[in-house]
């Protein structure tokens, strides 16, 4: 059945555009990520015969390919109509009107739903197969480490029964959710096995692992490293909220005990791990590709594709043939399907790969201070502005800057970190948010840490530098960056 798109009229009279798969692929291409991109091309090639990769100098030159020259002049019309005729044959059916679906509308409502593609057959080609070195294995979780633990100690069936079921309840720092008395309630169990279950789990590796909370947690650490009855024990046991209040002075009053050895107790303190579990079932590490490199030429910044590993794809030229002889109907209907779904899909990546570059390009002129000066000059940008630049939707400009990145001289960050919504300078002029978090953070990072300033000095010292914002902002804009109040940054020496 040929993939179409139709005008439908409901019961109330609505028109509404009928989304073909085609249609939707178009502009999951758009979107995805470039490791995305390249499973999904990789899924498409396994599965289409039609396609191939690379390029053979013998053979016609006058074929589809990825790695053909963008132009953007006359590139704005409406994202992903393709006005290229090279790629079609007179054997190809006609596109069934899917130049005349609304893509202004789609843009506007189309709802993001794609989640990558898996694995496919071409994981099981012997010639494809990554060496064993390059193969990653599945890190050990929390869990497994303390399950191989529980087995090599003695415990009786109703102990190793209650302690599964305990492990089951420990979140991924290795703190337990439930409380004793209900494990025992749920289990059916006496609460002394299901406490000496607890302490059993409470003696394995990481220290700490097992604890209702954090001073719990401190506390195991401190009992596996013999300090159970120092002064530091009796800090986090009885004055962990002054600690983390920084009052040194009034533990050192409530304690009896000099300030000076309550600040090395707390330095002792801050050794400890507070998420035992941390370390455990990490997942696996993953590396930006950028999608777009930035670099300076001349007086000017050039843009350009990271095309680096993206197959050349175009349609195979014996499929062509096959069309001109005299084969059977069904498999003429089956090669006509594949092919306009490999033209598809090698027009929707060179439209994704010219929009991206659309896009980056108007991105790039409009941050040119940034650029050249770095954070503190980054320019307040809405989509909006994008969009009227290049004469495209703002859902367009969204979905391209979508999961992608870009290498710039200051660094590589993602496209959607130039879209910064504005402050309010004292001269009225707008000033980035962004600009003005760095700001922040620069001001902080160099207070005096006995005396560290409050959200209200802060105001004030970018009140001086013609920024005016309020002292809310401020702390709303510090507990964003994770940076801590004024009284916890506090040190005393």
């Amino acid at each position: 059945m040929a993939l179409e798109s139709k005008l439908v009229q409901s019961i109330g009279q609505k028109q509404q555009t009928v989304i073909t798969p085609q249609m939707r692929q178009a502009f999951e291409i758009l979107q995805v990520s470039r490791a995305e991109l390249d499973q999904l091309v990789e899924q498409e090639m396994s599965e289409n015969p039609v396609l191939e990769e690379g390029v053979d100098p013998n053979e016609d030159e006058e074929r589809p390919r990825t790695e053909e020259r963008l132009e953007v002049n006359g590139a704005d019309q409406e994202w992903p109509e393709n006005n290229d005729k090279r790629e079609t044959t007179s054997e190809v059916e006609p596109d069934n009107g899917m130049r005349d679906v609304d893509w202004q509308e789609y843009l506007e409502n189309w709802n993001n739903s794609w989640t990558g593609s898996s694995g496919t057959s071409a994981d099981f080609d012997d010639e494809r197969r990554p060496s064993l070195e390059a193969t990653l294995t599945r890190s050990e979780s929390l869990t497994d480490h303390l399950l191989w633990q529980l087995r090599m100690k003695d415990l009786d069936p109703d102990e190793k029964a209650v302690a599964s079921r305990l492990l089951g309840n420990m979140d991924e720092d290795g703190y337990l959710k439930l409380d004793v008395e209900e494990v025992a309630f749920r289990s059916g169990m006496d609460f002394e096995v299901v406490d000496s279950a607890l302490r059993r789990i409470q003696e394995l590796e990481p220290p700490g692992v097992g604890a209702r909370d954090l001073r719990e947690c401190l506390l195991l650490q401190l009992r596996v490293l013999g300090e159970e009855n120092s002064l530091v024990a009796e800090i986090v046991r009885d004055h962990l909220d002054l600690l983390e209040a920084r009052r040194f002075d009034k533990i050192a009053k409530e304690t009896k005990s000099p300030v000076e050895a309550v600040m090395e107790a707390a330095a002792d303190i801050s050794n400890l791990e507070p998420k035992p579990g941390r370390n455990y079932g990490e997942g696996d590490v993953r590396y930006i590709t950028p999608d777009v490199y930035v670099h300076r030429d001349g007086d000017e910044y050039a843009v350009t594709l990271n095309d680096e590993g993206l197959p050349r794809l175009r349609v195979s030229s014996y499929y062509r043939r096959v069309l001109g002889t005299d084969g059977g109907v069904d498999a003429k209907r089956f090669i006509n399907k594949k092919m306009r779904s490999a033209q598809w899909l090698i027009s929707c990546i060179q439209r994704r790969q010219q929009t991206l570059l659309m896009v980056a390009s108007s991105i790039v002129q409009f941050q040119r201070d940034f650029l050249d000066k770095g954070v503190d000059f980054l320019r307040p940008l809405v989509l909006k502005q994008v969009a009227d630049d290049i004469k495209m939707h703002e859902s367009t400009v969204s979905r391209a800057t979508a999961n992608k990145y870009i290498h710039t001289p200051q660094g590589i960050f993602e496209l959607k970190y130039f879209f910064t919504s504005s402050v309010k300078g004292a001269d009225d002029s707008d000033v980035s948010a962004e600009a003005v978090k760095n700001r922040i953070r620069m001001i902080i990072s160099v207070e005096d840490a006995k005396r560290p300033l409050s959200d209200q000095k802060i105001a004030k010292m970018l009140g001086v530098e013609k920024i005016d914002i309020a002292r809310r902002t401020v702390a709303k804009y510090r507990e964003m960056m994770g940076i801590l109040p004024s009284p916890k940054r506090r040190q005393v020496v």
